[in-house]
């Protein structure tokens, strides 16, 4: 923690890789700031000022300075999202306070619950639209076998958490991926939460082979992953492409994905470059820093998929060190998610997979 406030930090914001006793953790950081709020997440790659990589722990420390921080918990993901957002919402004090306040919150939720997006979704109509939100879905490296969320000294499963930010001046959240269409439009006829099972009437790995058979490319049904971290789903909306990143090939032909891609949407296959990924960065930050409205940043938090980190390789320190630029110095952490979450006026909203959110605090 870097230790620049001169006094205990109000929240504290832990993100640590899944080898990590995050119990501990917890503790050690409620014992050193005593009556401060703490929220957090397992991760899949963490990053921070100084330092960037996997298998580490990072924390941003928050002062009180013109902010106010609550932390809360919805419980039950799995069975019921809706049920887990009206709990969320429920908690959130900005919803009754009638002051001129920004309202914006943290939000990271058990990745391996699902229902990310009806989460968000619903999140949303329960705070009628007043809040900005930003976050993603808790990591484990990749492994999908167990992420979780932290609230106080509590490490949930199947939970979202949030950390609800009142601020007197207004909170910066800027989202961009950087992909493109790179196939025809498919229109998807069947689909079972996240599995996506047919594609214009057949089963979907076929339209994924004949794109690769197309492009000169390979999908080995076995090992799908090589092809699918540079050919992921775009569902089509009116703000733009929402990514879905394919993870493996059923026997059935259907394709498990990393959240749900709902029937009746069109997709398409999508493509990037080393180059957009960094610039769609750059696009985020620069959107952050321009809805703080003329006020000066004061820390940041970026998120960015894990599939990213590992499509990229060693290439990915060069989107966070382009973050990192644009930002000019102001404290920083991060974390590779499962999925990212963002809502803010004007830009895509909702839960997206290999997509960059920046959000900025002012000072």
């Amino acid at each position: 923690m870097r230790q620049t406030l001169g006094r205990a930090p109000a929240a504290i914001i832990l993100f640590a890789a899944p080898h990590y006793d995050h119990k501990t953790l917890l503790g050690a950081l409620r014992e050193s700031c005593d009556g401060c709020v703490v929220v957090g997440a397992s991760s899949a790659g963490e990053f921070t000022n100084e330092l960037q990589g996997d298998g580490l722990a990072c924390v941003l420390a928050l002062g009180n300075d013109g902010a106010e921080f609550r932390a809360v918990v919805g419980r039950g993901v799995q069975a019921d999202p809706e049920g887990a957002a009206r709990q969320l919402a429920a908690g959130l004090t900005g919803l009754s306070d009638l002051r001129p306040v920004n309202r914006a919150a943290l939000v990271m939720t058990d990745a391996l619950a699902g229902h990310a997006d009806i989460l968000v979704d619903e999140l949303t109509l329960a705070t009628a639209g007043q809040y900005r939100f930003f976050g993603g879905g808790a990591g484990d490296n990749a492994q999908f076998q167990r992420t979780t969320v932290f609230c106080g000294d509590e490490v949930l499963t199947d939970a979202v958490v949030a950390l609800e930010i009142l601020s007197d001046k207004p909170i910066g959240v800027g989202v961009s991926h950087g992909w493109e269409p790179a196939s025809a439009a498919f229109r998807v006829t069947d689909a079972d939460g996240m599995r996506l099972i047919g594609l214009n009437g057949l089963p979907a790995v076929e339209a994924l082979q004949a794109h690769a058979e197309e492009t000169g490319q390979t999908l080995e049904t076995s090992a799908p992953i090589p092809f699918f971290l540079h050919n992921i789903l775009g569902i089509e909306t009116p703000a733009g492409h929402r990514l879905r990143v394919p993870l493996a090939v059923e026997a059935d032909g259907s394709v498990l994905c990393a959240a749900e891609v709902p029937v009746g949407s069109v997709v398409r296959v999508m493509r990037s470059s080393h180059e957009s990924t960094v610039e769609a960065a750059q696009l985020a930050t620069d959107a952050a820093l321009a809805a703080l409205g003329g006020h000066r940043p004061g820390a940041a938090l970026f998120f960015d998929c894990v599939a990213t980190r590992l499509r990229m390789g060693e290439g990915f320190g060069s989107e966070v060190a382009a973050v990192k630029a644009r930002l000019g110095g102001i404290d920083l952490a991060g974390c590779n998610t499962h999925g990212q979450i963002a809502r803010a006026e004007g830009q895509f909203q909702g839960f997206h997979n290999c997509t960059a959110v920046v959000c900025v605090l002012p000072e």
